[in-house]
């Protein structure tokens, strides 16, 4: 390795240590590491300017895509960052007008007020849901309706939050609109939204009823607590603390969930319809928009930006093409194993590194591998599977799990490294193995 590439992984490293030890904000962590890169790593402005990408922003294909193109990620992400920051503005609307408080009343009402069965419940929601919408919005939801039930029915909603990012991320590998790292995988090769349904959504949802069964022997007796007897219960309908743009803001939801579902046939990009959600939600209220801007977490998309720079230093680099090299050179002319490798090194790798850049860096590694023989759509199928599901390893491997604990952190509930991984890492290993034996039997 070259001496910017060893500087890039130490900065790396010594970022995510930070990260874990928790003795700051996590996004102090990030923009440390991202000045760090920026100034011993990247140094030039050519260098700089290629991981903060934002000549990106500026270009037509950003906002709307014709055609077929390639979605080869490089430094900063601004399509996931603009995303992110426009959903945050509609979920604040939806929840100052009382939407998700009447969502978790709704669904505590059809399950008799049970924990477990909202536990449950919650969990089939989450996956089911990230099938057709980026997990990362489920996670904005259903993160918020889980805290508002929990502080209702007083029990601890972290171990609710960890199951629920841990199936959306598997629900999320079972479709091309669910995850991005699916995404890109599907723009570059051309994959409709039925190719990933019927091949990886098939062990996605067997996967799914081991989750469901793992992470409830798991919290049991952590939500098997006593019900306080809370007399009579209050009615949905009576969180609904504006009643028109209550209305309004639902029809908007439901439009918004639709133009993610069909992007990939209308071409408008996910920063686009991101800012159509923002700037609609502020329209629709614009008595209270500075209110709403103010609710923003800026925390999490400060960190999201450190650290794609951060990664964008391992990139630029070539660090993480020498890992993706490597898997080329050890699986030549075995296709088992080479898919074995693609898949446990995706997943370990997008435990650590945010999975929809490694994903964009393994595209034209797959690709190069398929020429050898092993069909391209069976190396994506274990791409995308391996920087999904391994994405649930870590907090920070996948965006949904960073949104879905900051939400949790920003209204009070730690969730930290140690709890997370626990229960995450050992559920994550043993999905894998059941995604690698299924590979086996259904592709050699």
């Amino acid at each position: 390795m070259t001496s910017p590439q060893i500087l890039a992984s130490l900065i790396f490293i010594l970022m995510f240590i930070a990260i874990i030890a928790e003795k700051w904000h996590r996004y102090i962590s990030a923009l440390a590491g991202a000045f760090l890169t920026i100034i011993l790593v990247l140094k030039n402005k050519e260098a700089i300017s290629w991981v903060l990408n934002l000549k990106e922003i500026f270009r037509p294909n950003f906002w709307i895509i014709k055609g077929m193109q390639d979605e080869h990620s490089h430094g900063i992400n601004w399509q996931t960052i603009i995303f992110i920051a426009g959903m945050m503005v509609m979920v604040e609307g939806l929840a100052r007008v009382g939407f998700f408080r009447w969502l978790c009343l709704f669904i505590a009402k059809l399950v008799n007020y049970k924990i477990i069965p909202i536990f449950i419940s919650f969990m089939i929601i989450s996956g089911f849901l990230s099938m057709f919408i980026d997990s990362i919005t489920v996670l904005l939801f259903i993160s918020s309706v889980t805290i508002e039930i929990a502080r209702l029915l007083k029990f601890d909603p972290v171990p609710v939050i960890i199951a629920e990012i841990f199936a959306a991320n598997v629900g999320g590998s079972a479709t091309m609109s669910g995850d991005p790292p699916n995404i890109i995988i599907g723009t570059s090769f051309g994959f409709t939204f039925f190719d990933f349904l019927k091949n990886t959504g098939v062990i996605a949802w067997i996967c799914m009823i081991f989750t469901i069964g793992f992470f409830y022997y798991s919290f049991k007796k952590q939500l098997s607590v006593k019900q306080q007897k809370i007399g009579k219960y209050p009615e949905p309908k009576g969180a609904i603390t504006h009643k028109e743009l209550f209305t309004t803001y639902t029809i908007l939801f439901i439009v918004i969930v639709v133009l993610i579902v069909t992007h990939g046939w209308t071409g408008l990009t996910v920063a686009f319809i991101g800012c159509i959600a923002a700037v609609l939600t502020l329209l629709f209220a614009y008595k209270s928009y500075s209110k709403t801007i103010r609710r923003i977490d800026w925390k999490t998309l400060l960190f999201f930006i450190g650290l794609f720079i951060c990664v964008g230093g391992l990139e630029y680099t070539g660090v993480l093409k020498i890992l993706a090299d490597w898997i080329g050179n050890v699986s030549k002319g075995n296709g088992f194993l080479m898919v074995s490798i693609i898949l446990w090194t995706s997943a370990f790798a997008s435990a650590i590194v945010d999975n929809i850049p490694f994903a964009a860096t393994m595209v034209p590694v797959i690709f190069n591998l398929s020429q050898n023989g092993v069909p391209l759509q069976t190396l994506s199928w274990s791409l995308a599977l391996g920087t999904d599901i391994g994405g649930n390893g870590t907090p920070i491997g996948a965006s949904a799990n960073v949104v879905g604990i900051a939400i949790a952190e920003k209204k009070g509930y730690k969730v930290g490294w140690i709890r997370y991984c626990k229960y995450a890492m050992p559920a994550m290993i043993i999905v894998v193995a059941l995604c690698n034996l299924y590979l086996y039997i259904r592709y050699f």
